[in-house]
């Protein structure tokens, strides 16, 4: 006689380290192809001059794991009024590599932290906020160089954590063309700031997935059309719009509401579906959501601080080449993370 008793739900709980850890070991691998054994161990500057705890904690974090995978951390705290000053020095320093800079450093006054956005060099900017790199994320244009496409862009680096937190987790269809491997999957990204949420649903969709981004203003839909019949995405308003419609529909679910006492509603999520915590806070209600998710990741710092090397190893690559250099170093530079 069959039991009248549910079968158990099994979820996955994958922490940011088990993924951060083929990343690194990917990075250190590239680093060493694109350098030669000649290569000098590369310096971050990191840039403090807001006193924010967090982002003091995130540096303390950032300079462990450069110093454990062969970087230079070097973190440099200023007063505000001297940060662009200190920026342009480090854009002139040939012993900086990339350059970080912890935000917001001027809450009230939004422009002008995009104003030193733009104050880093486009080589050195490890961040990916440079107006170039942003505009070729936009566009879905993935070259600093056409036609020659050698100098891959920058993609922000806590968007790019959560990008290969899903394709370590096979969101992503290996079998579709680049570009449209998300293709027939539907996320909601449940942030929209300028620097995480809005990129993040912006590359999501433009690898083919239906994203709808929702903040405290409302839903807005991120698509490449039906069929990605759109060579970058599209966005609408979805006027009307909450949780209560994107969650049931959603197989992968994003939190990254800055905000403690903000949890996704549990009864929302649609049986089997992913869930990705990038809030310093826990977005998710964590026994509850594992009996709904298929896979439940609470945190993705450490992948963040993974691709924020990763994004240092690619300005490595992308730089000139000196004269003399081995074909070996060349081929290495030409294909550093080619997977992109």
């Amino acid at each position: 006689m069959a039991s009248s008793q549910a079968t158990p739900k099994t979820c996955k709980v994958i922490t940011a380290e088990t993924i951060a850890k083929g990343l690194l070991a990917e990075v250190k691998e590239t680093l060493a192809k694109v350098q030669g054994p000649q290569g000098a161990q590369p310096t971050l500057a990191a840039f403090l001059a807001n006193g924010d705890p967090a982002a003091a904690q995130y540096a303390e974090w950032s300079k462990k794991t450069c110093e454990d995978n062969g970087f230079t951390f070097d973190l440099r705290t200023v007063d505000k009024e001297m940060l662009e000053e200190e920026i342009m020095k480090a854009n002139e320093d040939d012993g900086v590599d990339g350059i970080i800079v912890y935000y917001p450093i001027f809450p009230q006054n939004p422009t002008h932290d995009k104003y030193v956005q733009e104050t880093v060099d486009l080589s050195k900017d490890v961040e990916g906020l440079n107006h170039k790199h942003l505009h070729n994320m936009y566009h879905n244009v993935r070259f600093l160089d056409p036609p020659d496409n050698k100098k891959k862009s920058i993609l922000p680096c806590t968007p790019l954590a959560v990008v290969k937190i899903l394709e370590y987790l096979q969101i992503y269809n290996p079998i579709l063309a680049p570009g449209n491997r998300l293709f027939g999957k539907t996320i909601t990204v449940i942030n929209r700031s300028e620097v995480n949420g809005r990129p993040l649903a912006a590359l999501l969709a433009n690898d083919g997935a239906t994203v709808y981004s929702v903040d405290i203003t409302g839903v807005q839909l991120f698509t490449r059309g039906q069929g990605i019949k759109h060579p970058r995405h599209q966005v609408q308003d979805k006027d009307g719009w909450g949780l209560e419609d994107c969650l049931p529909l959603s197989d992968v679910i994003i939190g990254g509401v800055p905000v403690e006492s903000f949890k996704v509603p549990t009864e929302l999520i649609r049986d089997g579906a992913v869930c990705i915590n990038f809030s310093s806070y826990k977005n998710f209600d964590g026994p509850a959501v594992k009996d709904k998710a298929s896979i439940y990741v609470p945190s993705v710092g450490k992948v963040t601080i993974a691709a924020l090397l990763r994004n240092l190893v690619r300005l490595i690559a992308n730089r000139p080449s000196k004269e003399g250099v081995g074909k070996d170093i060349l081929q290495a530079k030409s294909e550093a993370f080619a997977d992109d």
